[in-house]
């Protein structure tokens, strides 16, 4: 498949939803889902889904011509989209994990740097202070 963006693009794909017609630039600010009833991939994405399946229907008397490009090609626009943002969230948990362990880290750092300045006798304290 060549590029889903510029066939998107050159098929002029608006996604249904609540809200009206979305363009794919639209599709990148929604939510993956919802609670609230709000327009979110996940229900564009099933959307989507459902014309496809209806589409490939088998008729016993009627011919099937199956789903026309304009859905594919926007069912593959939304899955990808999708695919990057969960990548994006992933990456955003990991960086904050990583960022909470380096605070600990510094935290127990300065506990023990802490510990180690005011570890000695008087006399070794106040030679301490006197070198500063």
């Amino acid at each position: 498949m060549s590029n889903i963006f510029e066939q998107a693009s050159r098929l002029r794909i608006r996604f249904e939803s609540a809200k009206g017609l979305l363009t794919v630039e639209d599709l990148w600010v929604l939510p993956l889902t919802s609670d609230k009833g709000k327009v979110n991939l996940d229900d564009i994405a099933r959307g989507l889904n459902k014309q496809i399946q209806a589409a490939n229907e088998t008729s016993f008397v009627e011919p099937t011509t199956g789903p026309n490009e304009n859905l594919a090609v926007a069912f593959e626009v939304v899955k990808h989209v999708i695919k990057v943002l969960i990548t994006e969230r992933e990456a955003a948990v990991l960086a904050a994990q990583r960022e909470e362990k380096k605070k600990l880290i510094l935290a127990a750092l300065a506990d023990a740097e802490n510990k180690e300045l005011t570890s000695g006798s008087i006399e070794e304290l106040r030679a301490k202070l006197a070198a500063l």
